[in-house]
């Protein structure tokens, strides 16, 4: 299982990222997939959750109406577009197939 997160960066308050995740090595279409962050001193959360077909969605309070997840199974690609970024987004962000592997992550830092 290999998971290669990108799209990182630094951006202003109010600015907008989009991070992809690019998956292989297993069934990607079968699988629900996860976006999950993790902040300096703080526990890994969940951000956002999307169904193996990609009808069904769900996010984590703190990001519901700003966050959007997708995925392209034909590519076997995550997305999550952020809107309307705070600077407590700030955190290494990840994504996650029910399988126990983790990536790398991609850096945000929302800041002025």
């Amino acid at each position: 299982v290999q998971l290669v997160e990108s799209g990182g960066g630094l951006v202003q308050p109010g600015g907008s990222l989009r991070l992809s995740c690019a998956a292989s090595g297993f069934n990607f279409s079968s699988y629900v997939m996860s976006w999950y962050r993790q902040a300096p001193g703080k526990e890994r959360e969940l951000v956002a959750i999307i169904s193996s077909g990609g009808g069904t969605t769900n996010y984590g309070n703190p990001v519901k109406g700003r966050f959007t997840i997708s995925r392209d199974n034909a590519k076997n690609v995550v997305y999550l577009q952020m809107n309307s970024l705070k600077p407590e987004d700030t955190a290494r962000y990840y994504c996650y197939p029910p399988l126990g592997y983790w990536g790398q992550g991609t850096q945000v830092t929302v800041s002025s």
